[in-house]
């Protein structure tokens, strides 16, 4: 058994894995079909909150652990005596090397319902066993990223300070979790251990226990501001804000730091009447001179309460916000499958598709290639198109999309640009991927999604964006439906 002081990220994650991964696997050895090469599809069927779109996260993660996939005699000899797997699948699992290839949409790219995130090509065996990781780790970090991106843009601007670490739901939550808010926005994170290892800006000052250690709250303001002269905020709601946080904080202002040729950086409140309290501690700060003191708030804030402060006028310059971005609280699942879409025989492709009475479940099968269509005047993004693998697009001439449901749906599209999404990761088990740095993945979030439109970053009825089928891939999946049909 593991100990709780053991369960990090440096353990050996190859057998976080479904166990039916590994009574199929043992039946593919039966079977002769370990090394049948299948293509599987990573991908959501539903944007969280009803949102317009989501952000693609985690692939960092998921490369670390494809890079280190093996199975220890622990592992080996956990299968054997309490399962009693034979010895024949267990000499497999020892030897286990992978050697799949694998495709996935860069982290922070706008990413939608039904489109391959991340895709595997492999002997089956390799594909099945990894897909309990790939979705914990995509699906999580993918969550964390897109809730994130809704209250960044609820705020129009103003930083956002993640301090959920608490809050998580464990210890890899918070950091990961953390890791995906600051390649959707975020200025910065309370949680140290996720600085130290990916390189964001730490932020936080003190905690209510802090002033109330203190006889008063004058001596706390001030036993902080000697110690921190150059960046004091204060936390000023643990009594009252208006007639004892405030107060104090403009003392300390006047008698302790400009005599030190300091100013107070900022006041925080964690409680009350946030609208009124900004308003009525940004008219005092001004009458003070501290025009240049920054109101921070927190408590318990999402993407709706932040709009309704700054719609009701409240003087709030940066936000705290931690348990309902950390958990995606009003939706804590992004949703994420991995489904076989195709197999290979003999050097041939052969689709494979899951049907289902509830057409939601229904897949797209094939090897798939995503195409996004970028307007050449504006720069948006007017469409994702899939397509089958080898499949081209001439921007020199027009290209007609439609919806793959209601297929009188139609649209051409003219005078634009696209590019593919899906980048390769892994050839032949080789990792052939340059991850880019935490910095350069903020900046590409912030440009792609300022690449959609505004219609479809609503809240409330975002405009649906297009994700079609090409019309040969549509044809197979048509053909697939009526054989099915057809008996």
């Amino acid at each position: 058994m593991l100990s709780g002081m053991n369960w990090n990220s440096r353990t050996n994650m190859s057998m976080l894995t479904d166990f039916y991964e590994l009574t199929m696997g043992k039946g593919y050895l039966d079977q002769g079909l370990s090394e049948q090469i299948a293509y599987f599809d990573l991908f959501f069927r539903q944007v969280p909150e009803q949102g317009g779109y989501a952000i693609m996260a985690g692939v960092e993660q998921m490369v670390d652990y494809l890079k280190d996939l093996h199975f220890t005699q622990d592992d080996i000899s956990f299968l054997r005596d309490k399962y009693g797997f034979e010895e024949g699948f267990l000499d497999f699992l020892a030897d286990f090397k992978f050697s799949c290839d694998v495709w996935a949409i860069p982290e922070g790219t706008p990413i939608f319902p039904g489109e391959p995130l991340v895709k595997v090509r492999g002997p089956v065996m390799q594909a099945q066993m990894i897909e309990t990781m790939l979705l914990v780790t995509i699906n999580h970090q993918s969550l964390i990223a897109t809730k994130t991106a809704r209250i960044v843009r609820a705020a129009k601007g103003r930083p956002i300070m993640e301090f959920g670490a608490r809050r998580a739901q464990g210890y890899d939550a918070s950091v990961l979790g953390a890791r995906a808010a600051y390649i959707a926005g975020v200025s910065s994170t309370s949680c140290t251990i996720c600085g130290q290892h990916f390189g964001i800006p730490l932020s936080g000052t003190m905690a209510h226990s802090w002033v109330q250690l203190f006889d008063s709250e004058y001596e706390a303001f001030k036993a902080y501001a000697h110690s921190y002269p150059k960046k004091t905020l204060l936390l000023i709601d643990t009594y009252n804000v208006l007639k004892s946080g405030l107060p104090n904080a403009i003392r300390v202002a006047h008698e302790v730091l400009e005599p030190m040729g300091e100013r107070l950086r900022g006041i925080r409140i964690d409680s009350g009447d946030l609208t009124y309290l900004t308003q009525e501690a940004r008219r005092i700060l001004d009458d003070e001179g501290l025009t240049d003191c920054r109101i921070t708030v927190s408590n318990a804030l999402d993407e709706y309460l932040i709009r309704d402060l700054i719609l009701q006028g409240a003087c709030i310059d940066s936000f705290g916000v931690g348990e309902r971005l950390i958990t995606s609280r009003a939706e804590p699942v992004f949703g994420g499958v991995y489904k076989l879409s195709a197999i290979e025989k003999n050097g041939t492709i052969i689709p494979k598709m899951k049907i289902s009475e509830n057409f939601g479940k229904v897949t797209t099968p094939c090897n798939k290639e995503i195409f996004r269509f970028y307007d050449k005047t504006s720069g948006k993004a007017i469409a994702d198109v899939i397509t089958i693998v080898g499949e081209t697009i001439d921007e020199s001439k027009p290209f007609e999309i439609f919806d793959p449901i209601q297929t009188w749906k139609r649209k051409m599209l003219a005078n634009f640009t696209v590019r593919k999404l899906l980048l390769p990761v892994f050839l032949g088990g080789k990792c052939v991927y340059k991850q880019p740095s935490i910095e350069e993945m903020r900046i590409y979030c912030s440009q792609e999604v300022e690449s959609l439109w505004e219609s479809v970053k609503r809240f409330e009825n975002p405009q649906t964006y297009y994700v079609d089928l090409s019309a040969n891939l549509w044809n197979i999946r048509n053909e697939i439906l009526h054989q099915h049909e057809n008996g």
